[in-house]
């Protein structure tokens, strides 16, 4: 495939620990599939997210589930909540029962720890192809321009 019919997207990893967001990194990778291409942003705190929502196109949010003092899913409760049109959310979690918090929270995804690279790879390609043909993430508000 060449690099004209590759699609650009900006991913906003968010976890307090580093060490997590490399993780998270590493498992989407710059290339989670043939047509996509990502480059990430980091945030560490819930003000670093809004700060990057605000001044950027972010095309989808992946959350650290576990981070603290602000945890994923409140954080994409709370994106949900004040933005007319939230990017799509991913939440990684420590467990698989805490699904339900996540559907509380409006998540449009979950990944649970130990993140293996393919099913990682794969959920976020289509939750990028999702939005790129015009998917509207759950808890929005307003209309996807």
């Amino acid at each position: 495939m060449s690099d004209a019919q590759v699609t650009q997207y900006t991913v906003l990893l968010y976890s307090d620990d580093a060490a997590v967001r490399d993780r998270i990194r590493q498992a989407i990778g710059v290339r989670p599939a043939a047509d996509l291409r990502v480059e990430f942003t980091d945030a560490s705190t819930w003000e670093d997210c809004r700060d990057l929502l605000d001044k950027y196109e972010i095309d989808l949010m992946v959350l650290d589930g576990e981070a603290s003092p602000a945890g994923g899913l409140g954080i994409a409760r709370q994106t949900k909540d004040e933005y007319a049109t939230p990017p799509p959310v991913c939440v990684v979690l420590a467990r698989a029962a805490d699904r339900w918090l996540a559907a509380y929270a409006q998540v449009d995804q979950t990944l649970v720890m130990p993140l293996d690279p393919v099913t990682t790879g794969q959920t976020v390609a289509a939750m990028l192809r999702a939005r790129r043909n015009g998917a509207i993430p759950l808890g929005t508000l307003g209309q996807i321009p």
